[in-house]
């Protein structure tokens, strides 16, 4: 029944712009592109997903790489190498052919027409939340999507408190 559900709204999910109900969805991990966005394959369709509630640097010397340059003061190949050792530790968390559980919140797709989606392991760990703890991301919280605002500040706080991964 959920399968046959899915496939009825997923039409539904790449023509409107934000739909106001959230889905739990299985899908398989074709590969981990940066530190905040995978892409993954859901009942036979590919989707970019970004991770909600996060921000990794940038892997690459891109334009918002030379932004956050810019506003932050730090050397650009610093920030890309940043967004390396971010990117490296979602592929040591998830890797091609993993299934994992996608979670929606209220507001389904970015400007980029990437599905945003809390990924759920196998284990039942949250891949945002772990990227965020273990010092690779910051915190991009954009409102309505704010289910799990809190345990990621708590895990931000941890993180940055013990000096782990961008934090050293």
């Amino acid at each position: 029944m959920r399968s046959f559900l899915v496939t009825l709204l997923f039409p539904l999910l790449t023509v409107l712009p934000s739909p106001v109900f959230a889905l739990e969805l299985a899908a398989k991990v074709l590969r981990v592109i940066d530190g905040d966005t995978l892409k993954i394959e859901v009942e036979g369709h590919n989707e970019s997903v970004r991770l909600i509630g996060i921000d990794t640097p940038e892997s690459k010397a891109n334009a918002k790489a030379l932004k956050d340059s810019a506003r932050s003061g730090e050397e650009l190949a610093a920030i890309v190498l940043q967004g390396k050792k971010a990117a490296a530790f979602a592929r040591s968390l998830v890797r091609k052919g993993d299934v994992v559980r996608l979670e929606t919140d209220v507001q389904q797709r970015d400007k980029y027409r990437r599905l945003l989606a809390y990924v759920y392991l196998r284990d039942g760990s949250m891949l945002n939340e772990s990227i965020v703890r273990a010092g690779y991301a910051s915190l991009m919280t954009i409102p309505p999507n704010v289910k799990h605002q809190e345990r990621f500040l708590k895990a931000f706080r941890d993180a940055r408190e013990n000096h782990r991964g961008l934090w050293e």
